[in-house]
Formats: C-alpha cells, structure tokens, sequence
C-alpha cells in the first residue's frame, strides 16, 4: 500500500509553541519558513498530508498568519520544490520578486519555493497543495529554474482538471499499490504541467508577458542602485518607456512602485535576520537615500515602523 495520510495540529498548545510547531511541520514538507500570526492571540492551524511516489499531497488550514523565506535563507538552504496551490476558502496575498498576487477561491498558484516570498493570509484559510521536486519537471523539459510566479484558474478546463485529480489522488492515496502510485504521480504530474506549460509559452512570445519578465530579472540585479529608474530598464530591454509604462500598468502597478516594493521586501528581511545591521545601514543598501523617507513608506507599506521589525528581531535573537 501507499503512504498513509498524517495530520498535524496546533490546538491544544501555548501560542509560541504553535508557531513552533507550525514551523516544524512546514521544515518536513517543503523548507524552512518564518511564521507571524499577525495580531492574533494564538495560531489555529490543521495540515493533512500524503506522498503520492514522488509527489507530496496537502490539505492545509489555518487562521490570519505571515509566512516568509526570507533573502537570508534562501542564501542558507536549498529549497528544490516547486509548490502548486489551489485555494479553496479565503484569500491570501503572496509577494516573490516585488510582484503582488492576490488568490482566492477557485485560484491556483505555481511558484518556486526556493525563491525568497512572503505569504500573508489576513484571516481563515484553506488550500490543497501539490509539493513537486523541481527535478520531476526538469525531467519533463519544464523550465524550473528561476520559475516566475504563475496565477492560474481552477475553475475550468485544465486547471479545474488538474485540482479535481489532485483531490481525488489525495483521498485514495493510502488504497494505492508503490506501482500504482508511481502511475498516479506520473499522470497527475503531466496534468499539473498542462495549464503551466499553457503559461509558459506566454514567456517565449515578443510581447507584453515576455518584456515583464525581462525587466523584473533586470531590476532584480540592480535594485541596489539607487539611480535605478525607466530611462536604465527601459534602454536595456531595447522598448520605450511608454510601452514599459504600460506593461507594468496593466499589471496595476507603475515601474516605480514595482522597484519600491521590491526593495522594501529585501529591507524587512534584513531588519527580521540581520539585526547587527541598523536601520538606516539596510535602507541605504537597498537604494533609499533618505530615513525618512524610508519610514514613512515602510509605514504605508507594512503597516508597522521599521523600528517595530527591527526590536521584534532583536529580542528574538537575545
């Protein structure tokens, strides 16, 4: 028979020993995270999982919490996965190069977990989750390195396919023989790839999708300079500014705030993991030239002071 279906849970534990806990489970299925509960008192949070041969197989639930891979230990620890989410309750919003998705019922998520992102889920969610180790799609042709996030919809066609195979894998999971299972993970993994193959031609093709990508990579490895701006990206890429302008702003965002966004995500990890940094060390390193500008958009940005991250920090590596 296949694996049998564990569960975990953080009922019935202090709240610091919840988080820790959540941290363990999310370390044995896919990596090392860093785990805020928000302003809630305590974490509820419930997962049941499987493997499926190679491929592992997840039901998780959980209330308002922030989880993060941060720049830090993305430097420290290999993450060979690339995870696909289907969300069934609630909306989370996850952040990964400066770029904001919004997900919700009906939406699947494919990213590469071994790039630093943040997942904030301002109240109850759920989702079932396929965990694939990047060398399952390398060996299909699927380009998984440095993978761009891809939102897609399960509610119809290959997407809606996709999820309702994952579902029902995941419940006859434990009836499975190691052949059978090996045959199951085979097809579900091919049929995972339809709707992300679908995407991924989008990047082959001179327009709109292929000329975002190219300036994210650009900003990305320049996003310390802090004369970065239109006039640099745009003259690398070889379009003019309005074009990127227009890019960018049908994704709803201007390049600028893009470059903004990026940077302060790269500025809140290093304030939570470097806390022999000071503040106005990180926000100079990533191309503000001024603390209170920094502040005063971190503020808007987070919600919180970058003073309030900084001391959180401190007192959690005293």
């Amino acid at each position: 028979m296949s694996d049998t279906i564990r569960s975990l849970t953080t009922s019935g534990f202090t709240p610091k020993s919840q988080i820790q806990r959540w941290s363990d489970a999310l370390t044995d299925l896919c990596g090392r995270f860093d785990v805020d509960p928000l302003e809630g008192a305590s974490f509820e949070g419930r997962i049941n999982f499987t493997t499926v041969s190679r491929l592992k197989l997840c039901q998780i639930e959980a209330s308002q919490h922030r989880i993060a891979h941060t720049y830090a230990r993305a430097q420290k620890v290999a993450h060979p996965y690339i995870k696909i989410l289907f969300q069934t309750y609630g909306t989370s919003y996850f952040e990964q190069d400066g770029r904001q998705i919004e997900i919700g019922p009906g939406d699947c998520l494919a990213y590469d977990v071994s790039t630093p992102h943040t997942i904030v889920s301002p109240a109850l969610t759920r989702h079932d989750v396929v965990i694939v180790p990047k060398e399952l799609l390398q060996e299909r042709g699927f380009r998984s390195e440095k993978m761009p996030a891809y939102k897609l919809s399960a509610r119809s066609g290959t997407g809606r396919i996709a999820h309702d195979v994952t579902h029902s894998a995941f419940d006859e999971a434990t009836r499975l023989s190691p052949n059978s299972a090996a045959s199951v993970a085979e097809s579900l993994i091919d049929l995972l790839l339809l709707p992300l193959r679908e995407a991924d031609r989008m990047l082959d093709r001179a327009g709109p999708e292929a000329v975002y990508i190219r300036a994210q990579a650009f900003i990305r490895e320049h996003l310390r300079d802090p004369d970065l701006c239109i006039d640099q990206i745009s003259a690398a890429l070889g379009c003019t500014k309005r074009y990127l302008h227009m890019v960018f702003s049908d994704r709803g965002m201007t390049v600028s705030d893009y470059i903004w966004r990026a940077r302060l995500q790269h500025c809140r990890q290093e304030l939570e993991t470097q806390g022999g940094k000071t503040i106005t060390d990180v926000a100079f390193s990533w191309g503000f030239s001024s603390s209170s500008h920094f502040s005063r958009v971190f503020r808007k940005y987070f919600g919180v002071v970058p003073s309030s991250v900084h001391k959180t920090a401190a007192a959690r590596a005293d």
